[in-house]
């Protein structure tokens, strides 16, 4: 797992982790009650059912019985924050384009703390399942749209990020060293996307484009298939082709702040 990166050290506050930790586990479980969160956060009944009032009391969570669950106010909460991410809805249309045109996944990604953080994905018709979902995260060094996006940061943020990445070898191909991801990433930067070579998924082949104006980075779309069809020709023609195009098309509706 990758360490944060970009974070303040300081004094953090013991109630508002409890709080965030109660809206985890609400986001992983529907419907729980007070004494499961205690026992699952460990602590007392009566800290959690205080946070869960205070939560309820703010809108974030909703009382059913003696369960509780998040709020739809959350859903307003990540309408406003994939809107901040350049056109939001320029990127949804070309992923849902892609992955129509391709029959496979299509996915936009940011960086955030170091890792990838998927802000957009569509499933075409032939798209095998992943566990990658919108607002979930995975490492920069064994994914395509890391690699896309780390290769053309400007050094000093790269090596930020590169400095508090743990190389986690997930198959056979993951990239295990600064070394070798330094390498990757300039070639990367030569033909103009990246790639995860079953790094990540064995059996699971991407291709990935940066979206960027100059040294700015918005994120990167890729395409995500199994490496039977995901073949060598394939991955460096006509796929890399799609990326691209559907990056460019980004580029040209997005107003980079």
């Amino acid at each position: 797992m990758t360490k944060h990166t970009g974070t303040r050290p300081g004094r953090t506050i013991r109630s508002v982790k409890i709080a965030f930790n109660i809206i985890d586990a609400l986001q992983r479980q529907e419907g729980v009650g007070v004494t499961e969160l205690a026992n699952e956060l460990g602590h007392s009944k009566s800290t959690i059912h205080s946070h869960l009032q205070t939560l309820e009391e703010r809108k974030f969570v909703v009382r059913e019985g003696d369960s509780y669950r998040l709020s739809l106010r959350i859903l307003d909460m990540a309408k406003h924050v994939r809107e901040q991410v350049g056109n939001y809805d320029v990127i949804e249309d070309e992923v849902e384009s892609l992955a129509e045109e391709t029959g496979e996944i299509a996915q936009f990604g940011i960086i955030e703390y170091g890792n990838v953080s998927y802000l957009c994905k569509s499933a075409g018709e032939r798209a095998v399942t992943t566990a990658s979902r919108v607002g979930t995260q995975q490492p920069v060094h064994s994914t395509s749209l890391g690699k896309a996006i780390l290769a053309y940061l400007p050094a000093e943020r790269r090596d930020e990020i590169l400095d508090g990445v743990e190389y986690v070898r997930h198959t056979q191909t993951t990239i295990t060293s600064r070394d070798e991801l330094v390498t990757e990433l300039e070639r990367t930067a030569e033909r103009g996307y990246g790639i995860d070579d079953e790094e990540n998924i064995e059996g699971l082949r991407c291709v990935s484009a940066p979206v960027r104006n100059g040294e700015k980075v918005l994120g990167a779309i890729s395409i995500s298939g199994p490496s039977s069809r995901f073949t060598d020709d394939r991955l460096h023609g006509e796929l890399s082709d799609y990326v691209k195009r559907a990056a460019n098309v980004i580029e040209l509706n997005t107003k980079f702040s």
